[in-house]
Protein backbone atom coordinates (compact mmCIF):
# COMPACT_ATOMS: atom_id res chain seq x y z
CA UNK A 1 0.00 0.00 0.00
CA UNK A 2 1.11 3.18 -1.04
CA UNK A 3 -0.16 6.78 0.87
CA UNK A 4 0.17 10.53 0.40
CA UNK A 5 -1.18 12.82 2.54
CA UNK A 6 -2.38 16.42 1.10
CA UNK A 7 -4.17 19.57 3.27
CA UNK A 8 -7.34 21.09 1.28
CA UNK A 9 -9.37 23.48 3.26
CA UNK A 10 -8.56 22.44 6.74
CA UNK A 11 -9.26 18.55 5.85
CA UNK A 12 -6.54 16.04 5.92
CA UNK A 13 -6.61 13.91 2.41
CA UNK A 14 -4.77 10.80 2.49
CA UNK A 15 -4.53 9.14 -0.92
CA UNK A 16 -4.13 5.90 -0.62
CA UNK A 17 -3.42 3.37 -3.39
CA UNK A 18 -2.57 -0.49 -3.63
CA UNK A 19 -3.81 -3.11 -1.28
CA UNK A 20 -4.44 -2.95 2.01
CA UNK A 21 -3.51 -6.06 3.76
CA UNK A 22 -2.22 -7.62 6.49
CA UNK A 23 1.30 -5.94 6.91
CA UNK A 24 1.22 -3.60 4.55
CA UNK A 25 -1.19 -1.39 6.59
CA UNK A 26 1.52 0.26 9.02
CA UNK A 27 1.89 3.49 7.14
CA UNK A 28 -2.14 4.36 7.55
CA UNK A 29 -1.59 3.67 11.24
CA UNK A 30 1.57 5.74 11.65
CA UNK A 31 0.30 8.49 9.51
CA UNK A 32 -2.71 9.22 11.47
CA UNK A 33 -1.28 9.05 15.11
CA UNK A 34 1.34 11.61 14.01
CA UNK A 35 -1.63 13.76 12.24
CA UNK A 36 -3.60 13.34 15.11
CA UNK A 37 -0.41 14.55 17.45
CA UNK A 38 -0.18 17.72 15.60
CA UNK A 39 -3.58 18.19 16.15
CA UNK A 40 -5.57 17.49 13.03
CA UNK A 41 -9.29 16.05 13.51
CA UNK A 42 -10.35 16.20 10.31
CA UNK A 43 -9.82 13.15 7.80
CA UNK A 44 -10.67 11.91 4.25
CA UNK A 45 -9.18 8.68 2.91
CA UNK A 46 -9.54 8.52 -0.89
CA UNK A 47 -9.77 5.07 -1.99
CA UNK A 48 -9.81 5.63 -5.42
CA UNK A 49 -6.75 3.44 -6.26
CA UNK A 50 -7.55 0.59 -3.70
CA UNK A 51 -8.19 -2.64 -5.35
CA UNK A 52 -8.46 -4.73 -2.58
CA UNK A 53 -8.79 -4.75 1.17
CA UNK A 54 -8.51 -8.14 3.45
CA UNK A 55 -10.11 -8.67 6.71
CA UNK A 56 -6.81 -7.24 8.69
CA UNK A 57 -6.65 -4.03 5.85
CA UNK A 58 -10.93 -3.46 7.15
CA UNK A 59 -9.48 -3.84 10.59
CA UNK A 60 -6.99 -0.94 10.29
CA UNK A 61 -9.92 1.08 8.53
CA UNK A 62 -11.78 0.76 11.82
CA UNK A 63 -8.65 1.18 13.80
CA UNK A 64 -8.82 4.23 12.13
CA UNK A 65 -11.94 5.33 12.56
CA UNK A 66 -12.15 4.49 16.54
CA UNK A 67 -8.58 6.10 17.04
CA UNK A 68 -10.06 9.71 15.56
CA UNK A 69 -13.18 9.65 16.82
CA UNK A 70 -11.53 8.96 20.57
CA UNK A 71 -9.62 12.30 19.67
CA UNK A 72 -13.05 14.19 18.50
CA UNK A 73 -12.17 14.02 15.45
CA UNK A 74 -13.81 12.52 11.66
CA UNK A 75 -12.87 10.40 9.30
CA UNK A 76 -14.84 10.14 5.67
CA UNK A 77 -14.04 7.93 2.88
CA UNK A 78 -13.81 9.08 -0.71
CA UNK A 79 -14.02 7.26 -4.12
CA UNK A 80 -14.29 3.62 -3.08
CA UNK A 81 -14.01 1.29 -5.53
CA UNK A 82 -16.72 -1.31 -6.56
CA UNK A 83 -14.78 -3.69 -5.16
CA UNK A 84 -14.82 -2.18 -1.94
CA UNK A 85 -17.88 -0.70 -1.78
CA UNK A 86 -18.99 -4.31 -2.14
CA UNK A 87 -16.96 -5.39 0.92
CA UNK A 88 -18.00 -2.82 2.85
CA UNK A 89 -21.73 -3.42 2.12
CA UNK A 90 -21.55 -6.62 2.85
CA UNK A 91 -19.70 -5.95 6.10
CA UNK A 92 -22.25 -3.59 7.20
CA UNK A 93 -19.17 -1.36 7.37
CA UNK A 94 -21.06 0.85 5.10
CA UNK A 95 -23.48 2.25 7.15
CA UNK A 96 -20.61 3.03 9.93
CA UNK A 97 -19.04 5.29 7.60
CA UNK A 98 -19.54 8.68 6.05
CA UNK A 99 -19.20 7.74 2.44
CA UNK A 100 -18.49 10.50 -0.85
CA UNK A 101 -17.26 10.35 -4.28
CA UNK A 102 -16.93 14.06 -4.82
CA UNK A 103 -13.83 15.38 -3.31
CA UNK A 104 -15.23 19.09 -2.88
CA UNK A 105 -18.29 17.77 -1.36
CA UNK A 106 -17.00 15.37 1.16
CA UNK A 107 -14.81 18.45 2.30
CA UNK A 108 -17.39 20.65 3.06
CA UNK A 109 -19.35 17.91 4.54
CA UNK A 110 -16.53 17.65 7.05
CA UNK A 111 -16.27 21.27 7.61
CA UNK A 112 -19.73 21.79 8.03
CA UNK A 113 -20.18 18.77 10.78
CA UNK A 114 -17.31 20.37 12.68
CA UNK A 115 -18.86 24.05 12.53
CA UNK A 116 -22.05 22.80 13.86
CA UNK A 117 -20.09 20.96 16.49
CA UNK A 118 -18.24 23.84 17.45
CA UNK A 119 -21.31 25.65 17.72
CA UNK A 120 -23.39 23.13 20.21
CA UNK A 121 -19.90 23.63 22.82
CA UNK A 122 -21.25 26.51 23.75
CA UNK A 123 -24.99 25.29 24.40
CA UNK A 124 -25.65 24.33 28.05
CA UNK A 125 -28.63 21.84 29.18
Amino acid sequence: MKLSSRQVAGVILLDLSGRIVLGEAAPLRDTVKLLLANGEKKFLLNLAEVQYIDSSGLGELISAYTTIRNKGGQLHLLNLTHRVRDLLQLTKLYTVFEVSNDEAEAIESLNKTSDSAAANVGVAS
